[in-house]
């Protein structure tokens, strides 16, 4: 962040005020700008070869793909000067593309997880002597339903927040991932419905499971 900060607000100062002293052919802003480049880049490739944790991979990768690129020519001056250097990406390609698979296949474990945990608990409460919540009058499952929506959904858009490709790889995976979750949803019911029929509040849990098939549609 500081090291961003400190090259945003020296370039654009290069180019309001330092870039006019000089002769056109001296290319004073361009020369200002690639060691700055070089500098951040040589930065960024240590760290992404480093041990990262995922909020690191997630981290670095937004720098590479949106503060960097995007964020540093919010400044009308900064952005007609940068468009004329090209200074390019902050990571290699194939490191770049290492981070985001390191990333997607932490991002896809860390959602199937928690979509078992959540049916875990679910069905730990079909197991309690309890009736089941109500939303907007109606028998639902607050945790399963509104959830799982939740889980897949927000880790979709911190994934598009990267790369619009990113994005795609996700949800192609996680495509996958809720299908095999809904089959192990309805295995899990199916053997409620076959065992527990002598359950205190049977007929609500079964209105709030039937309800459940609206919002996962």
């Amino acid at each position: 962040l500081h090291m961003g900060k400190t090259m945003k607000e020296d370039l654009t100062v290069v180019a309001k005020y330092i870039n006019k002293l000089y002769p056109p052919e001296f290319n004073v802003f361009s020369i200002y700008a690639e060691l700055y480049h070089n500098y951040f880049a040589s930065q960024a490739k240590k760290s992404a070869e480093s041990h990262l944790e995922d909020k690191d991979i997630y981290l670095l990768l937004s720098w590479v793909h949106n503060f960097y690129p995007k964020d540093m020519r919010k400044d009308h001056d900064l952005a007609m000067e940068l468009d004329k250097v090209k200074l390019g990406s902050l990571l290699p390609s194939s490191l770049s593309k290492e981070l985001e698979n390191k990333y997607l296949d932490s991002e896809e474990v860390t959602v199937k997880n928690s979509l078992t945990r959540c049916l875990d608990k679910e069905i730990q409460r079909w197991k309690e002597d309890k009736e089941p919540e109500k939303l907007n009058g109606h028998f639902q499952s607050e945790l399963l339903g509104i959830f799982v929506i939740q889980s897949i959904y927000s880790s979709q858009k911190r994934a598009e927040d990267i790369s619009k490709a990113v994005g795609e790889e996700l949800s192609r995976r996680l495509l996958k991932e809720l299908p095999a979750f809904l089959r192990s949803y309805r295995d899990a019911f199916e053997d409620f419905k076959e065992k527990s029929k002598k359950h205190r509040y049977y007929k609500p849990i079964l209105i709030a499971n039937i309800n459940n098939c609206c919002n996962f549609r």
